[in-house]
């Protein structure tokens, strides 16, 4: 190798490791100081619209209502898959009922749309195909935490919600 060559290497390696990152600078915020699970008003509904899809998925996981009130409730399916490959629902059970039992039960019952016999429900829709739509008027139950969820085989781990009532 030239000594010409050898120096131009060098030189280029060295002027390549005297180079400092740019530096950027950097700024955040706090957009929140302190979490707290805190009720606003503006949150509570008496008019429901929940919405279904081909994903196995409600889009809402917690519904707030007040307590004594008329609830309207309205689930659209909004896919396209029909009920009988893709059915969905909204089942709203009663304090203290075993989830995972009860959506057992309710595979075994294809001729009732998946609904068990028994009583734990508080208000169901009936089994919705792609691009339907049923609404149900109901009274709101006592105050607590509530569990609603689609009964259709195989959907209650990802379909399920809260349903507080204030």
């Amino acid at each position: 190798m030239k000594p010409i060559n050898f120096y131009l290497i060098i030189v280029i390696v060295l002027v390549g490791c005297n180079q400092k990152p740019k530096k950027e600078k950097f700024q955040y915020e706090r957009v929140q100081e302190n979490s707290s699970e805190v009720i606003q008003n503006n949150d509570i509904q008496n008019t429901v619209i929940l919405n279904s899809n081909d994903a196995m998925l409600f889009d809402k996981k917690v519904i707030k209502v007040n307590y004594g009130e008329k609830i309207t409730l309205t689930l659209n399916h909004v896919g396209k898959i029909g009920k009988d490959f893709m059915g969905h629902n909204f089942v709203l059970l009663k304090k203290g009922v075993d989830v995972d039992d009860f959506a057992q039960r309710a595979i075994q019952a294809r001729d009732n749309e998946y609904i068990p016999e028994g009583d734990e429900i508080i208000v169901t829709t009936k089994m919705l195909g792609g691009g339907e739509s049923d609404t149900i008027v109901f009274d709101a139950p006592e105050p607590g935490k509530y569990i609603f969820i689609c009964t259709f085989p195989g959907h209650y781990q990802l379909m399920q919600g809260e349903f507080i009532v204030i």
